[in-house]
């Protein structure tokens, strides 16, 4: 999602100015006057899933070749995303499989103006909890009608939002999501990917970014998407055009420039955490290490777990906020169908 350079009318009228020590320590003469968030190295989750790993490989072999010792130690749970056509051998594959396997549940796509009616029958026959995931480039009749067919189905739809949302389509998006859920006896959550972090411009240097237009849509763009009680959002890695940092081993040698890059993202990833934490709370938040279909970016799972879970834990959270975010909201939306838990 790219933020335009006007605002939301119906946004909050005063969004509220977040404090620059969110965003860098105090220095040592104010310690005293400020409460210091969590040590970064003191807040890790008790347990991870990954609720956004796309690969065409049921055992997920590249996953585990990018994962950090850290993150493999921590993971319960991968919601794996694969295309429709290979779900059925996918689901034969893990059950004739000696190799344990941590597969929460599959996403599938589908096309939100013209679902395949054959997609249907996929989902009633997984004995694997399995999803729905789609794009969302422009509003129309038949996208409402697509939206309204996932839901249906009884599980989350993930929808990623690769489009410049201007007034008018946000409008249309929240517009949609209302016409697709109304009468529903129960509504799945709708998971929105491309926005947590949104689309970038790295040359805009951050004391800039504050102040900057775009900025200010998108505090107002979040706020608005929140008011909606089924909207979560996941937590990927960003489309900013540039690769992931790398995070070092504790101990490793690490070059100046590779620690100030590092430090750069995480505060420009802490400039968007914070309004998203703020309009959707710790329980809408779900991690995940794949990017949005869109970016052309490379990512390294460990990287992304390494710099999403530092950024949470700068902008001041607990312990339970971090449980939460890398671990029992996925479990809650991805662990079986949201009407047989109703």
């Amino acid at each position: 999602m790219v933020p335009p350079t006007s605002t939301r009318r119906k946004g909050p009228k005063d969004l509220p100015k977040l404090p620059l020590s969110v965003f860098t320590p105090p220095n040592t003469g104010t310690q005293e006057s400020f409460q210091l968030p969590p040590s970064p190295s003191a807040l890790h989750p008790a347990q991870v899933i990954d609720a956004n790993v796309v690969s065409k490989d049921v055992h997920y072999a590249q996953w585990k070749k990018d994962s950090s010792p850290a993150l493999t130690e921590k993971i319960k749970g991968v919601v794996l995303a694969l295309p429709a056509e290979e779900l059925e051998n996918a689901i034969k594959d893990l059950k004739s499989s000696s190799e344990p396997s941590h597969v929460l549940s599959f996403i599938i796509p589908f096309n939100l103006e013209n679902p395949d009616p054959s997609v249907e029958a996929l989902l009633a026959s997984s004995t694997i909890p399995t999803s729905l995931s789609t794009i969302f480039t422009k509003n129309s009749p038949e996208a409402v009608q697509g939206l309204r067919w996932a839901l249906q189905r009884g599980h989350a739809v993930d929808i990623d939002i690769q489009a410049t949302l201007s007034d008018s389509l946000l409008e249309g998006f929240e517009d949609m999501i209302a016409k697709a859920t109304s009468d529903l006896e129960v509504v799945p959550s709708v998971v929105l990917s491309n926005i947590l972090p949104p689309p970038h411009d790295l040359d805009l240097p951050i004391v800039k970014l504050m102040n900057h237009p775009t900025y200010l849509a998108f505090q107002s763009q979040v706020a608005a998407l929140s008011l909606i009680p089924q909207v979560h959002v996941k937590f990927l890695p960003p489309a900013w055009d540039a690769p992931t940092p790398q995070t070092p081993f504790p101990g490793s040698p690490v070059e100046a420039t590779d620690t100030q890059q590092l430090k750069e993202w995480k505060r420009r990833i802490k400039m968007y955490l914070a309004p998203v934490m703020e309009a959707f709370g710790y329980e809408r938040i779900i991690f995940g290490s794949s990017p949005s279909s869109s970016s052309r970016s490379l990512s390294k799972v460990g990287d992304w777990y390494e710099i999403a879970r530092e950024s949470l834990a700068e902008v001041g959270v607990e312990q339970n906020y971090v449980d939460a975010v890398f671990y029992g909201n996925a479990a809650r939306l991805y662990g079986k169908s949201q009407v047989e838990r109703s």
